[in-house]
């Protein structure tokens, strides 16, 4: 049974509260005995892109698990690559792949330089068809990125969501061994399906973001601040199945 932790939108920035509601998160992971396979955070690492942010993020995503993060629409290319994951800067897309023990994960970068909606270059996408291509028979892959490639029902985030998707959608067809998708960007749980396979959603740990039927009339907020952070734990058995559990992370003192 392979165990991999999925959180999203921590959106660090230099204030107290984005860094104790990921410190609290990242905590109750650690307070984990299991070893976790790996941990994802899928987006808006950073609230304005700012170096120290990137810094401060690296600091408190720091755990005993492996942790692969993959950039959102807050987040600045050359900043990830040199403040967050140490290496030179560069603005191409941070496309990541880590292979665990009977498992593989790719991350793609959705962000879009300059725009909040997000797509997948034709660079990444022939990446990832590699990784793909690659991946041993049997064994599940993930493949994630920031921004939903389906409509989530929620307008705003639906406005910003990934587009260009149909050369995703293609891509999998030509893929059986893509057993789900995992993403972030919508600050809400879900669970939808994209080109047959499973989409599943992280909730925000900023913040939680109101559903149109939870919005009263005149409200222009458009998130919950005083709702707790969350993640969700993806469980992949021998049966090539995927199973999500979402859990809620009390504030810690």
């Amino acid at each position: 049974m392979i165990v991999i932790a999925h959180l999203s939108d921590v959106h660090v920035d230099t204030g107290p509260r984005s860094a104790a509601r990921t410190r609290a998160v990242m905590a109750y992971l650690e307070d984990v005995e299991w070893d976790l396979d790996a941990v994802l955070v899928t987006g808006d690492i950073a609230d304005h892109a700012l170096p120290e942010e990137y810094e401060r993020a690296r600091e408190l995503l720091a755990s005993r698990h492996p942790v692969l993060a993959c950039p959102g629409n807050h987040d600045d290319r050359a900043a990830f690559r040199e403040h967050l994951l140490g290496q030179p800067a560069s603005r191409a897309p941070v496309d990541q792949v880590y292979r665990g023990a009977g498992f593989t994960v790719a991350l793609c970068d959705s962000s879009v330089p300059g725009k909040d909606e997000g797509a997948l270059e034709e660079g990444t996408l022939a990446w990832l068809e590699g990784v793909l291509a690659a991946a041993p028979e049997g064994e599940p892959v993930l493949v994630g990125f920031h921004h939903p490639p389906a409509v989530l029902h929620i307008p705003f985030v639906d406005g910003i969501r990934q587009f260009g998707e149909r050369a995703l959608a293609e891509l999998a067809a030509r893929h059986p061994v893509l057993t789900a998708f995992v993403c972030g960007h919508a600050h809400t749980a879900a669970v939808t399906t994209f080109a047959g396979r499973p989409l599943l959603v992280a909730p925000g740990v900023v913040s939680t973001t109101k559903l149109p039927w939870e919005r009263r009339a005149h409200d222009n907020d458009l998130v919950h601040l005083d709702e707790p952070p969350a993640l969700a734990f993806h469980v992949l058995d021998d049966e090539g199945r995927v199973t999500t559990h979402y859990r809620v992370v009390a504030a810690r003192s």
